[in-house]
This record gives C-alpha cells, sequence and structure tokens, in this order.
C-alpha cells in the first residue's frame, strides 16, 4: 500500500482511500493480491484490452441501444479522423467482412 500511495503527487490520498479503491478491484477480480506478512503484492487478474473490450460493449449497451453499428456511426461522424486513420479502418472492415465471409 505504501508503494502505491508514493506514486501520487503531494497531497497523496489518504491510505484509506487507496485500500478502499483496491478493496473494490479485487471484488470485481480486476486485481489480485499474494500475502507477505502483514503486506499485500497487488498484480493484475484482468488484462488491459479485456477491461477496454468490457467497457466498450457496456458502452454500447446503454447508450446506442445494444447496437454496434450505431455506435460506429456516431464514432466516424463525430471523431476528427485523419484519411490515412480512415483507411485503416477501411482496411480492418474489409478484413473482417472477409473473415465473416469465410466462417459463414
Amino acid at each position: 500500500m505504501k508503494d502505491i500511495v508514493e506514486q501520487f503527487p503531494e497531497p497523496r490520498p489518504a491510505y484509506t482511500t487507496i485500500s478502499t479503491l483496491l478493496k473494490r478491484m479485487c471484488d470485481k477480480d480486476y486485481i489480485g493480491y499474494d500475502r507477505l506478512g502483514r503486506d499485500k503484492q497487488y498484480y493484475p487478474i484482468l488484462m488491459k484490452n479485456d477491461y477496454f473490450t468490457k467497457q466498450v460493449n457496456g458502452m454500447i449497451t446503454h447508450f446506442f441501444n445494444d447496437s454496434k453499428s450505431q455506435f460506429a456511426s456516431f464514432f466516424t461522424k463525430n471523431a476528427d479522423l485523419s484519411m490515412q486513420e480512415l483507411e485503416e479502418l477501411q482496411a480492418l472492415l474489409k478484413q473482417k467482412m472477409e473473415q465473416k465471409k469465410a466462417n459463414d
């Protein structure tokens, strides 16, 4: 806990605040810990990509009526994408479409 708190700039949060956040993250199976005497060593359980996927899917469900196409439409209309980024998206879509066709 001390190592975690020391990573924050002054004024640092209280140990109880960090302890509460860590407990909640453990309860959600985002992180785990090993006991080292009186201390705990924390480690990730949920990988970043899995967390991100879960969050995006939740956003699609709650804000876009569970419609991935509405989300994609909103994203492409409202994000200031460069031509290169648009071409990369187009290539990804083409690749995904080819995969779907091959699996059907």
